[in-house]
């Protein structure tokens, strides 16, 4: 006799997402995320850094169907044959950006990012910014609509519509990337061991206020932001075989 694999399903808010919730915890069972060997997350890719984030603790991989949108970190749905796809499904690992932001009121907030950490002026003039590499300061003054800093993972999505580049999933870099640079006029980004620190610090803050971004978490009038990859947490994901990370990441280079 087969013993059944042990999943727990979780859903978004759309009802295209609750439904499909109810029809595969009813075929496969459904169990606690405490207690499963795979959480199954069912909803767009927000959703899935939303499930990644909110399961770090947790031992099981997971792996998305997409009832969403785009769904670029989720697997195609179907209700059936997911054990056996399961069975199959190649794991691609992956760890977060650390942010840590300093506010104009002398507050603290930390919080962590799997696609990316990103600085946006939150005012009508653009923000004007200091970056710094390791302790080493790189561009004296940066200004822009923002700046972000940008995980393999995460290439694809913000820091991509900033015309920043894709990074293949195992390289251990980090892709800093200017939104609507204004000066230098030239500058096209950088790319930084993935165990640099990178740091922003933002010059008048009064006048130009500067909001930060950590995956949807969001922090108002920061003056410095410190980001570097956090070694100390590994998010596991399931892909379908030839569906994987790092064929999504290549495959997106040509189309």
């Amino acid at each position: 006799m087969t013993t059944r694999l042990a999943l727990a399903f979780l859903a978004s808010s759309a009802p295209i997402a609750q439904t499909a919730r109810r029809t595969l915890a009813e075929r496969y069972g459904d169990v606690p995320p405490a207690e499963a060997e795979v959480i199954v997350a069912l909803g767009g890719d927000g959703f899935m850094l939303q499930t990644l984030h909110a399961t770090q603790d947790l031992a099981a991989p997971v792996y998305g169907m997409n009832r969403g949108t785009v769904g670029f970190l989720m697997n195609e749905y179907a209700p059936q044959g997911l054990t056996e796809r399961l069975a199959q499904a190649e794991e691609a690992q992956i760890n977060p950006l650390a942010m840590r932001a300093t506010c104009a009121d002398g507050s603290v907030q930390e919080a962590l990012a799997i696609n990316e950490v990103s600085l946006l002026r939150a005012g009508p003039q653009a923000a004007k910014l200091r970056l710094f590499v390791d302790g080493k300061l790189r561009l004296p003054e940066l200004v822009c609509d923002g700046a972000l800093v940008a995980t393999p993972a995460g290439s694809t999505a913000y820091n991509y519509s900033a015309h920043g580049p894709i990074l293949p999933i195992g390289s251990d870099v980090l892709a800093i990337t200017a939104v609507a640079a204004f000066r230098p006029r030239r500058w096209r980004g950088a790319l930084v061991p993935k165990a640099a620190e990178v740091v922003f610090e933002v010059a008048e803050p009064a006048k130009r206020p500067v909001m930060a971004d950590a995956d949807s978490r969001s922090v108002p009038d920061v003056v410095r932001v410190e980001v570097r990859s956090e070694p100390g947490v590994v998010h596991r994901l399931l892909f379908d075989p030839g569906h994987g990370l790092e064929e999504r990441l290549i495959q997106e280079q040509f189309v």
